[in-house]
Protein backbone atom coordinates (compact mmCIF):
# COMPACT_ATOMS: atom_id res chain seq x y z
CA UNK A 1 0.00 0.00 0.00
CA UNK A 2 1.89 3.31 -0.88
CA UNK A 3 1.88 6.27 2.05
CA UNK A 4 -1.00 8.74 1.50
CA UNK A 5 0.62 12.32 0.58
CA UNK A 6 -0.02 15.10 2.76
CA UNK A 7 0.10 18.54 2.48
CA UNK A 8 0.10 21.20 5.00
CA UNK A 9 -0.48 25.05 4.40
CA UNK A 10 1.62 28.12 5.52
CA UNK A 11 0.27 31.10 7.80
CA UNK A 12 -2.63 32.77 6.67
CA UNK A 13 -3.56 30.56 4.02
CA UNK A 14 -5.76 27.83 3.95
CA UNK A 15 -5.74 24.22 2.13
CA UNK A 16 -7.31 25.90 -0.82
CA UNK A 17 -3.56 26.78 -2.05
CA UNK A 18 -2.84 23.34 -3.01
CA UNK A 19 -5.68 22.90 -5.79
CA UNK A 20 -3.00 25.33 -7.96
CA UNK A 21 -0.75 21.57 -8.26
CA UNK A 22 -3.22 19.37 -6.86
CA UNK A 23 -3.76 17.39 -9.93
CA UNK A 24 -0.51 16.91 -10.54
CA UNK A 25 0.46 15.55 -7.31
CA UNK A 26 -2.41 12.76 -8.09
CA UNK A 27 -0.36 11.91 -11.24
CA UNK A 28 3.02 12.10 -9.56
CA UNK A 29 1.95 10.03 -6.93
CA UNK A 30 0.21 6.85 -6.54
CA UNK A 31 -1.04 6.92 -3.41
CA UNK A 32 -3.26 8.79 -1.51
CA UNK A 33 -3.12 12.72 -2.16
CA UNK A 34 -5.07 14.74 0.75
CA UNK A 35 -5.04 18.37 1.98
CA UNK A 36 -5.52 19.11 5.73
CA UNK A 37 -6.23 22.46 7.35
CA UNK A 38 -3.99 23.36 10.27
CA UNK A 39 -6.21 23.99 13.54
CA UNK A 40 -8.20 27.10 12.83
CA UNK A 41 -7.86 27.76 9.30
CA UNK A 42 -9.96 27.10 6.37
CA UNK A 43 -12.78 24.62 7.96
CA UNK A 44 -10.91 23.03 10.90
CA UNK A 45 -12.95 24.90 13.29
CA UNK A 46 -11.84 23.19 16.16
CA UNK A 47 -8.29 24.30 17.69
CA UNK A 48 -6.54 24.28 20.94
CA UNK A 49 -6.68 26.65 23.84
CA UNK A 50 -4.41 28.11 24.67
CA UNK A 51 -2.69 28.12 20.57
CA UNK A 52 0.85 26.10 20.63
CA UNK A 53 3.20 24.24 18.37
CA UNK A 54 2.42 21.13 20.87
CA UNK A 55 -1.20 21.00 20.92
CA UNK A 56 -2.30 21.89 17.57
CA UNK A 57 0.42 19.52 16.05
CA UNK A 58 -1.14 16.52 18.36
CA UNK A 59 -4.77 17.16 16.86
CA UNK A 60 -3.13 17.24 13.55
CA UNK A 61 -1.24 13.82 14.11
CA UNK A 62 -4.26 12.41 15.42
CA UNK A 63 -5.62 13.17 11.68
CA UNK A 64 -3.30 10.73 9.66
CA UNK A 65 -2.70 7.75 8.34
CA UNK A 66 1.00 5.79 9.72
CA UNK A 67 3.73 6.36 7.29
CA UNK A 68 2.19 9.41 5.65
CA UNK A 69 4.68 11.58 3.91
CA UNK A 70 4.20 15.29 5.41
CA UNK A 71 4.34 18.39 2.76
CA UNK A 72 4.74 21.10 4.61
CA UNK A 73 4.94 24.57 3.11
CA UNK A 74 6.10 27.54 5.56
CA UNK A 75 4.51 27.40 8.87
CA UNK A 76 3.14 23.79 7.67
CA UNK A 77 6.65 22.76 7.51
CA UNK A 78 7.54 23.41 11.58
CA UNK A 79 4.36 21.43 11.93
CA UNK A 80 5.62 18.68 9.84
CA UNK A 81 8.81 18.28 11.59
CA UNK A 82 7.05 18.51 14.65
CA UNK A 83 4.63 15.41 14.32
CA UNK A 84 7.83 13.25 12.88
CA UNK A 85 9.93 13.33 15.99
CA UNK A 86 6.99 13.07 18.66
CA UNK A 87 3.92 10.79 16.54
CA UNK A 88 7.33 9.02 14.29
CA UNK A 89 4.66 6.15 13.33
CA UNK A 90 3.00 8.53 11.22
CA UNK A 91 5.23 9.75 9.05
CA UNK A 92 7.70 7.65 6.92
CA UNK A 93 9.36 11.40 5.37
CA UNK A 94 8.90 15.24 5.52
CA UNK A 95 9.34 17.49 2.04
CA UNK A 96 9.81 21.47 3.15
CA UNK A 97 8.78 23.49 1.15
CA UNK A 98 10.12 27.09 1.32
CA UNK A 99 10.41 25.95 4.89
CA UNK A 100 13.03 26.14 7.98
CA UNK A 101 13.50 24.54 11.39
CA UNK A 102 14.02 27.67 12.21
CA UNK A 103 12.50 31.55 11.23
CA UNK A 104 13.86 33.70 12.80
CA UNK A 105 16.50 35.98 12.31
CA UNK A 106 19.77 36.13 15.01
CA UNK A 107 23.53 36.53 14.66
CA UNK A 108 24.18 33.23 13.71
CA UNK A 109 20.86 32.39 11.44
CA UNK A 110 19.31 33.88 8.40
CA UNK A 111 15.57 34.45 8.59
CA UNK A 112 12.99 36.77 9.32
CA UNK A 113 13.66 39.85 10.76
CA UNK A 114 12.32 39.93 14.45
CA UNK A 115 10.52 43.64 13.09
CA UNK A 116 8.44 42.28 10.57
CA UNK A 117 6.73 39.02 12.39
CA UNK A 118 6.02 42.27 15.05
CA UNK A 119 4.58 44.94 12.45
CA UNK A 120 2.91 41.86 10.93
CA UNK A 121 1.39 40.69 14.04
CA UNK A 122 0.21 44.68 15.25
CA UNK A 123 -0.93 44.92 11.97
CA UNK A 124 -2.99 41.78 12.52
CA UNK A 125 -5.03 43.51 15.29
CA UNK A 126 -6.35 46.84 13.42
CA UNK A 127 -6.43 45.08 9.00
CA UNK A 128 -6.52 41.24 8.88
CA UNK A 129 -7.36 41.48 5.42
CA UNK A 130 -4.66 43.58 4.25
CA UNK A 131 -2.09 41.81 6.49
CA UNK A 132 -2.71 38.79 4.59
CA UNK A 133 -2.97 40.55 1.63
CA UNK A 134 0.17 41.98 1.45
CA UNK A 135 1.66 38.43 2.79
CA UNK A 136 -0.22 36.88 -0.39
CA UNK A 137 2.23 39.44 -2.45
CA UNK A 138 5.28 38.10 -0.84
CA UNK A 139 4.24 34.18 -1.61
CA UNK A 140 4.19 35.33 -5.37
CA UNK A 141 7.61 37.31 -5.68
CA UNK A 142 9.80 36.02 -8.44
CA UNK A 143 6.86 35.10 -10.54
CA UNK A 144 6.55 36.15 -13.78
CA UNK A 145 3.16 36.43 -13.43
CA UNK A 146 2.68 37.10 -9.78
CA UNK A 147 -0.57 39.64 -10.38
CA UNK A 148 -2.52 36.73 -11.51
CA UNK A 149 -1.04 34.07 -9.21
CA UNK A 150 -2.22 36.38 -6.69
CA UNK A 151 -5.42 36.91 -8.21
CA UNK A 152 -5.93 33.05 -8.67
CA UNK A 153 -4.32 32.27 -5.01
CA UNK A 154 -7.09 34.56 -3.50
CA UNK A 155 -10.08 32.73 -5.31
CA UNK A 156 -9.06 29.43 -4.27
CA UNK A 157 -8.28 30.70 -0.72
CA UNK A 158 -11.47 32.84 -0.49
CA UNK A 159 -13.68 29.02 -0.77
CA UNK A 160 -13.21 28.16 2.53
CA UNK A 161 -13.92 30.07 6.15
CA UNK A 162 -11.59 33.11 6.76
CA UNK A 163 -8.78 31.74 9.28
CA UNK A 164 -9.46 32.60 12.91
CA UNK A 165 -7.83 35.47 15.35
CA UNK A 166 -6.29 33.56 17.71
CA UNK A 167 -4.23 30.74 15.08
CA UNK A 168 -3.38 33.82 12.75
CA UNK A 169 -1.76 35.39 15.76
CA UNK A 170 -0.49 31.97 17.31
CA UNK A 171 1.00 31.01 14.22
CA UNK A 172 3.27 34.40 14.30
CA UNK A 173 3.92 33.29 17.79
CA UNK A 174 5.20 29.99 16.35
CA UNK A 175 7.04 31.40 13.86
CA UNK A 176 8.95 33.94 16.23
CA UNK A 177 10.11 31.55 18.61
CA UNK A 178 9.62 27.55 18.32
CA UNK A 179 13.20 26.70 17.07
CA UNK A 180 12.98 23.22 16.10
CA UNK A 181 16.98 22.82 14.86
CA UNK A 182 17.68 20.09 17.28
CA UNK A 183 14.53 18.20 16.10
CA UNK A 184 16.02 18.73 12.32
CA UNK A 185 19.54 17.68 13.29
CA UNK A 186 17.74 14.12 14.97
CA UNK A 187 14.99 13.60 12.96
CA UNK A 188 13.51 10.01 13.12
CA UNK A 189 12.98 10.23 8.91
CA UNK A 190 14.36 11.48 6.70
CA UNK A 191 13.75 15.07 5.51
CA UNK A 192 14.18 17.10 2.15
CA UNK A 193 13.14 20.12 0.67
CA UNK A 194 12.71 22.57 -2.15
CA UNK A 195 13.26 26.53 -2.14
CA UNK A 196 13.17 28.96 -3.66
CA UNK A 197 17.00 31.06 -4.16
CA UNK A 198 15.03 34.45 -3.91
CA UNK A 199 12.77 34.16 -0.92
CA UNK A 200 12.43 36.78 1.66
CA UNK A 201 11.13 34.56 4.32
CA UNK A 202 13.18 31.73 4.45
CA UNK A 203 17.05 32.86 2.74
CA UNK A 204 18.83 31.26 0.53
CA UNK A 205 22.29 31.54 2.55
CA UNK A 206 20.32 29.53 5.10
CA UNK A 207 19.99 26.68 3.78
CA UNK A 208 23.57 25.72 3.81
CA UNK A 209 23.15 25.79 8.03
CA UNK A 210 20.42 23.43 7.61
CA UNK A 211 23.07 21.10 5.86
CA UNK A 212 25.02 21.73 8.21
CA UNK A 213 22.45 20.30 11.03
CA UNK A 214 21.17 17.59 9.35
CA UNK A 215 23.90 15.71 6.58
CA UNK A 216 21.10 13.58 5.28
CA UNK A 217 19.20 16.59 4.28
CA UNK A 218 18.52 17.01 0.48
CA UNK A 219 17.18 19.70 -1.44
CA UNK A 220 16.94 21.48 -4.63
CA UNK A 221 16.49 25.61 -4.91
CA UNK A 222 14.57 26.51 -7.88
CA UNK A 223 17.29 29.88 -9.08
CA UNK A 224 13.95 32.51 -9.62
CA UNK A 225 11.48 31.52 -7.14
CA UNK A 226 10.36 33.15 -3.92
CA UNK A 227 8.43 31.69 -0.94
CA UNK A 228 5.43 30.31 -3.17
CA UNK A 229 7.67 27.72 -5.63
CA UNK A 230 4.86 25.20 -6.51
CA UNK A 231 2.48 28.78 -7.57
CA UNK A 232 5.55 30.48 -9.30
CA UNK A 233 7.83 27.70 -10.61
CA UNK A 234 4.82 24.63 -11.07
CA UNK A 235 6.76 22.66 -13.70
CA UNK A 236 10.02 23.12 -11.56
CA UNK A 237 8.58 22.64 -8.21
CA UNK A 238 6.86 19.28 -9.60
CA UNK A 239 9.98 17.86 -10.93
CA UNK A 240 11.59 18.30 -7.28
CA UNK A 241 9.21 16.80 -5.80
CA UNK A 242 8.40 13.94 -8.15
CA UNK A 243 12.69 12.91 -7.68
CA UNK A 244 11.97 13.17 -3.45
CA UNK A 245 8.82 11.08 -3.74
Amino acid sequence: MQNELVLLHGWGMNQGVWKIIFPELEFLHAGVVRCINLPGYGDSQVWPTPYNLHDAAKQLSEQLQPNSILVGWSLGGLFALYIAKHWPEKVAKVLLVASSPFFAETEDWPGIKANVLTAFKEQLVTHREKTIERFLAIQAMGSTSSRDDIKQLKKLLNEYPAPQECALSAGLDILQSDDLRDIFSNCPVPIRGVFGRLDALVPYRGIAKMQALNSDFEYEVIDKASHAPFISHKKEFLSAVKSML
